[in-house]
């Protein structure tokens, strides 16, 4: 019975993978595989996960089950992911995102003699844009407008150039951000909470290697391809805004709300918290009487709101039932008994939770390389850490760090995802190619994560 149910394990994660690699939707891949793993449980005589209220037939219990999953995603996590996605479309439409770019690319153009640690230093600052507007495709399709013209007028290649670009994306954290939101979920933890004590202290290091080894290894291929002397000047304007310069702290006011209303700092007597959906619809009623008081046009401010639900709609459409077909696939492989085979193995091997954790972390690294998405591994492995946590005895919260991580890091090496695809095609480079340039520093900061994590 084990070997039967290991087996169809296997054959259906490495369907769901070729299946994604080929571009099929992830939501039904995802949705019809958890599915079907369930149907093979029932008949191999295996108990479905647990439910708050069981319809009486198995049958009917498999599509209970998916009701039950997207009533309680998109009640909580949900919510908070759709308010987020309609906070960003607001603020893209309003030119904030552009502002806060503007703002923070100016110290570039002071480093002309250092070209290749300008282009380093764009990482740090990606990073926090990154913060402010989680999309990574998003995010890296505005820093082509505006960091990619001032970077190859520095004088780097334009596979280097891009290479940092797309480096910015590499750790999805932050309070905004879908993952964080999915991880600190499923640890049952605050999300300001999960970004302060423990995102940061890993990734802040984790950004200082990534820098050091991008400056050596884009000058290093540069000078052995011979890319340096072909760099070519991009011609254009600047890039200009034409939002004004103040809304630049439009992206970031959430951030810095939930910092400060946080029980974390324990600021107020008695004390004031914020969540973060409320904070998205605080920041963008803010952003629309900023823009009342500019344009003086109550009618199109107010629908300009659209533009916002348009946004969750979007998000949810999206990221929500990716998020809900996610947590079905993980189901299936739960009562195909996945968890107990791979702790049965694990001890068998002498593993132990951390080896547990390392294997599953390597596992998200090359599924979102070779899925193109960080959000569909994640997403699809995440829902069963606690469970592991819970029959290993480890640290729940430093095995889905590592896994949420490597998701966004994985993608960034892949040549199939969204954000390498559209800023190679921008450039004029191959996504393999700028694929490949990612390779060998998120490999490293992939090793470093997990020295690192032994320290913190």
């Amino acid at each position: 019975m084990i070997f039967i149910s290991v087996l169809i394990t296997l054959v259906m994660i490495g369907g769901v993978a070729y299946l994604l690699t080929n571009k099929y939707n992830p939501q039904a891949v995802l949705l019809f595989s958890g599915l079907l793993m369930m149907v093979f449980a029932l008949l191999l005589g295996l108990n479905l996960p647990t439910m708050k209220q069981n319809t009486g037939l198995p049958f009917f219990d498999l599509f209970a089950m998916t009701k039950e999953v997207l009533a309680d995603k998109g009640a909580k996590v949900g919510l908070m992911i759709m308010t987020i996605g309609g906070f960003v479309a607001y603020m893209r439409h309003i030119g904030a995102s552009d502002a806060l770019v503007y703002v923070c690319i100016k110290p570039l153009k002071l480093m002309r003699k250092t070209p290749y640690f300008a282009a380093s230093c764009v990482i740090p600052i990606g990073q926090f844009l990154f913060m402010c507007t989680p999309s990574a495709t998003g995010l890296g399709l505005l820093l082509m407008a505006s960091i990619y013209p001032v970077l190859v007028r520095l004088g780097i290649s334009k596979v280097s150039a891009v290479s940092v670009i797309t480096a910015c994306t590499v750790f999805d954290m932050g309070p905004a951000s879908a993952n964080t939101a999915q991880a600190s979920h499923q640890v049952e933890m605050e999300a300001v909470q999960y970004f302060l004590h423990h995102q940061l202290p890993l990734t802040i290091p984790m950004t200082i290697i990534l820098m050091i080894v991008y400056f050596f290894i884009n000058r290093f291929y540069d000078t052995k391809q011979g890319l340096r002397d072909e760099v070519e000047l991009v011609d254009g304007e600047d890039f200009t805004v034409s939002a004004p310069l103040y809304y630049a702290f439009l992206p970031v006011m959430p951030l810095v709300l939930l910092m400060i209303f946080s029980p974390t700092f324990k600021l107020f007597d008695p004390p004031i918290t914020l969540d973060t959906t409320t904070a998205m619809l605080i920041c963008t009623i803010t952003g629309m009487s900023l823009e009342l008081i500019r344009k003086k046009n109550l009618k199109d401010i107010m629908g300009s709101m659209k533009i916002f639900w348009e946004g969750m709609g979007k998000v949810f459409a999206s990221v929500v039932t990716l998020i809900v077909c996610a947590q079905m696939f993980s189901k299936g492989l739960i009562s195909l008994g996945f968890i107990d085979n791979l702790v049965n193995a694990s001890q068998s091997l002498g593993l132990g939770f951390e080896g547990v954790s390392i294997l599953m972390t390597v596992m998200i690294f090359l599924a979102s390389m070779l899925m193109g998405s960080g959000n569909a591994s994640f997403f699809s492995f995440g829902p069963l850490v606690p469970h592991i946590a819970a029959q290993l005895g480890g640290n729940k919260v430093g095995m889905i760090l590592s896994m949420q991580l490597a998701s966004s890091m994985g993608r960034a090496t892949s040549p199939i995802a969204g954000v390498i695809i559209a800023t190679s095609e921008l450039a004029g480079i191959s996504s393999f190619d700028l694929a490949k340039r990612n390779l060998i520093p998120l490999v490293v900061g992939l090793i470093s994560m997990f020295i690192l994590k032994t320290v913190f």
